[in-house]
């Protein structure tokens, strides 16, 4: 098994970890979820490009720009709660 076989298992458990915490109520958990989102992503397509797998290269690029639109958007309700209006 080649080294970049291997990267499937990171980013499997960067996946899991990313969906737990972006679940959370806590918006600094959800940002920290986002950025795991995001290296899973990349972990994903480096391995999709070593197997071939064109698909998941580009279900995870548009997975990717979810990611950023869910990061902005946290970022965004976070600061409107914090200034005291929702």
């Amino acid at each position: 098994m080649d080294f970049i076989d291997w990267l499937q298992w990171p980013a499997m458990l960067a996946t899991v970890a990313a969906a737990w915490m972006v679940g959370s109520l806590r918006s600094k958990r959800r940002f920290v979820g986002f950025y795991c989102f995001l290296a899973s992503n990349l972990l994903w397509v480096v391995w999709g490009w070593h197997t071939s797998a064109y698909a998941l290269i580009i279900l995870q690029i548009c997975l990717a720009a979810l990611n950023i639109r869910g990061l902005l958007k946290n970022d965004s309700a976070a600061t409107t709660t914090s200034h005291g209006t929702a």
